[in-house]
């Protein structure tokens, strides 16, 4: 019953050493891994532009699971998340999500491969800006693309961000 599902999305403020984000999930899953070190304010806005009929609700508990991982990751004791993850975003979104999620740790593509990948070759842009969407950094690796010709290029969470993601992953 669809009505009846809380509509909330809990968050709480993730501090690992130098890594310091909001993250945020719904009763279906983490839905947001914010950028190091932004205001609160960029986790509402993405909440009233994707999930406008949602409350956001601090909880600490609820987000107990999704905390451990991250900070595993980033204390570099996990290589793949195993939580579930509740993705929002368009179709084509979802479609470049996923192949996201499917990069090895440690490794890094260029945008025309994922064109490739999801077979919409002339895209490039397009996935670029699907990219730069993408709600959950660090846990749909979007820091693992990289320009054609190898250097790092934009990334939500600024490219020192990506630059240390890189690093942890080396």
């Amino acid at each position: 019953m669809e009505g009846n599902k809380e509509q909330i999305v809990y968050w709480t403020f993730l501090n690992c050493g130098p890594w310091e984000m909001y993250i945020a999930a719904t009763t279906e899953g983490l839905c947001y891994v914010g950028s190091q070190h932004a205001p609160f304010e960029e986790l509402v806005k993405w909440v009233k532009k994707r999930l406008p009929s949602y409350i956001l609700s601090e909880n600490e508990d609820v987000l107990k699971s999704y905390e451990t991982e991250l900070t595993d990751y980033l204390e570099s004791r996990r290589t793949e998340f195993t939580v579930p993850m509740a993705l929002h975003g368009t179709a084509f979104q979802q479609a470049v999500w996923k192949v996201l999620q499917e990069i090895p740790y440690g490794q890094t593509v260029s945008y025309t491969d994922i064109a490739h990948q999801i077979q919409k070759p002339n895209a490039v842009r397009a996935v670029g800006t699907a990219i730069g969407a993408n709600p959950l950094l660090i846990t749909v690796p979007c820091h693992r693309v990289i320009g054609k010709s190898g250097k790092l290029t934009g990334y939500r969470g600024g490219l020192d961000m990506k630059e240390q993601l890189l690093g942890i992953e080396k």
